[in-house]
This record gives structure tokens, C-alpha cells and sequence, in this order.
């Protein structure tokens, strides 16, 4: 597991690698990912908006952004929890993501929150420093 608390609000994310879904010989590799977003703060806050960036084992990045996640824009009052499972394919065996949701609290200020960039691999990559 990997994760990171920015204004009191904890992001965990538990990524999974998906052999049934991945075909090597393509190259295709797919992970799950599961968040939990917790307020820990004492305010309220709404998760807005996402911004990835997911890295594959080439260093070739590419840019996800969008409204909420999984369809849902979430409000988390102190104490709350909001958890989803997503899923991203590389077309290299090895990877990294990472980023940031954007919030607003009961004030209306913005702010974002970093979610902890985490790798991805599959089971028989074996990971060296040179």
C-alpha cells in the first residue's frame, strides 16, 4: 500500500496486477487500483476534479484529467471515507502513476490534494537499481 495525508485527508492506494486481463504478447499489462480518501481534517470537503500521471516503463507519460472519479464527485465530512477501484493498462510490464485530486472545502477554496505515486509490476519483473 502507498500513501500520503495533505490537509488531514489521507489517500491510500493498493494497486493489483490483472494477468487475466493482460495479454503480453500484445504488449498489454492492466492494473486495478483501489483509494481510499479519508478526512481526517475537521472540515468538509468535495474530491472535484483528478489529474494523473501515469508513466510507463519506458518513461513515455501520459495525462489523466477529469471531473470526480469513478462518476462521483464525492463530499467527506470529518471522520469520512470515500474508497473506489479504478484501472489503468500500460503496454510495458512496469510502471508508475501518481497525482492529484482537487478539493473545496465549506469555505469554497480550492485546493489539491497529492495522491502518493505508486508502481506497477508485474509479478516477474525484477526491479534493479544500476
Amino acid at each position: 500500500m502507498f500513501s500520503t495525508t495533505t490537509r488531514g485527508i489521507r489517500v491510500t492506494v493498493r494497486p493489483q496486477y490483472l494477468p487475466d486481463q493482460s495479454d503480453p504478447t500484445k504488449p498489454q499489462f492492466v492494473w486495478a487500483y483501489h483509494v481510499s480518501i479519508e478526512n481526517g481534517g475537521d472540515v468538509t470537503v468535495q474530491l472535484r476534479s483528478r489529474h494523473w500521471k501515469v508513466t510507463d516503463g519506458l518513461g513515455r507519460m501520459r495525462e489523466v484529467r477529469g471531473p470526480g472519479v469513478v462518476g462521483k464527485t464525492p463530499v467527506l465530512r470529518p471522520g469520512e471515507r470515500f474508497e473506489y477501484t479504478s484501472g489503468t493498462p500500460l503496454s510495458t510490464p512496469s510502471g508508475f502513476m501518481g497525482g492529484t485530486y482537487q478539493m473545496v472545502n465549506e469555505a469554497g477554496e480550492n485546493f489539491d490534494i497529492e495522491i502518493p505515486t505508486f508502481s506497477l509490476d508485474t509479478p516477474n519483473v525484477d526491479r534493479r537499481l544500476n
